[in-house]
């Protein structure tokens, strides 16, 4: 079995581990969108986390993933699914390559069994394997405009419909979706970036005894992969716990009405575009609060994720030239101050 790096012996980059954790707890909130640089551990981030998670129910024999109990009405036509059994599975991660076409990305006609039997049967693709995981797109700004568009479309609607060559399949398609990519090699359509929940900024870290354990803990897990997982295992083992409880106590988790008022002043403060900023900032500002083991959240808890839900929401002001994380934390001081 393919060993992952673990996630707890990631050396910086808290505020993308602090956006996963978020996501893992509440799938609701959107997905995350990760720009910065090259090599700064954007996918093994996101491959560990999935990686330690629990393992999810499913019906089954079911090529889709549909939960027992939860995704009514029969399995799509060909899963192969017994609704009257479940088992056990790792929780989906699915790579769409920038290359995908768009037979892969939301299935087709299975070309094999038309030939050899004469059936019309769907194979399923990318977007039935990610059901209940996380779909990664590395390089999502590159991704072409028609791909996009599909994207869209099951993100919003937790389903994918394909009308086809015979063919009427409908099944559910509800990921976490994962994006990276640098911005220097072009901007993410407006549209795609709207239904990121969370947004990250990572950068090459320049202090110098932070790199040197980067590169050390990297050289001991490249060298020794089992004796390196096997070391970091009981990290590993805590953090998933930490999200299991998290998850159980969310719903019990109080927003007060003084975190929803400074959701709104930030949200107003900043210019962000449209409410979604709002909802995401209070969703992750809950499941930040279940992490740390409150009943309750607390401003902080809002200010601590409202860089993360708001500077992908911002307009551009051509007169002002500072970038939207600075201007989130402007108007954080300016409110923390009044």
């Amino acid at each position: 079995m393919l060993s992952h790096f673990p996630f707890a012996a990631i050396v910086g980059q808290d505020e993308m581990k602090r956006a996963l954790l978020v996501v893992a707890v509440d799938p609701g909130i959107g997905g995350v969108m990760v720009f910065g640089d090259r090599g700064t551990g954007k996918s093994t981030a996101v491959r560990a986390l999935a990686a330690l998670l629990p393992e999810i129910k499913v019906v089954a024999g079911c090529r889709y993933g549909c939960e027992p109990g939860v995704d009514s009405g029969p399995c799509p036509p060909g899963c192969g699914g017994d609704r009257t059994r479940s088992a056990k599975a790792p929780v989906p991660f699915v790579d769409l390559p920038l290359g995908a076409t768009e037979d892969r990305v939301v299935g087709a006609l299975d070309i094999e069994r038309a030939l050899a039997r004469g059936e019309k049967a769907f194979e399923p693709g990318l977007l039935a394997r990610a059901h209940r995981g996380f779909l990664y797109v590395d390089e999502i700004n590159l991704l072409e405009d028609h791909i996009v568009d599909l994207l869209l479309d099951v993100a919003q609607s937790g389903e994918n419909i394909v009308e086809r060559e015979g063919l009427s399949v409908r099944h559910p398609a509800r990921f976490v979706l994962i994006g990276s990519g640098n911005p220097e090699e072009g901007e993410l359509r407006p549209q795609l970036l709207d239904r990121f929940g969370l947004s990250v900024e990572v950068r090459t870290p320049e202090d110098l005894d932070e790199r040197i354990e980067v590169v050390r803990r990297r050289d001991a897990f490249e060298r020794d992969r089992a004796g390196f997982v096997a070391a970091w295992a009981a990290a590993d083992a805590k953090v998933a716990r930490a999200i299991g409880a998290a998850r159980r106590r969310l719903g019990e988790v109080e927003v007060p009405e003084t975190a929803l008022r400074l959701a709104a002043r930030l949200s107003i403060a900043v210019g962000a575009d449209g409410l979604r900023g709002e909802l995401a900032m209070i969703r992750a500002a809950r499941a930040l609060a279940a992490l740390e083991k409150r009943a309750r959240v607390q401003d902080a808890d809002v200010i601590a994720v409202a860089p993360l839900a708001l500077r992908h929401r911002l307009r551009k002001d051509p007169l002002d030239e500072t970038g939207s994380t600075a201007r989130i934390a402007r108007a954080i001081a300016e409110l923390q101050a009044a």
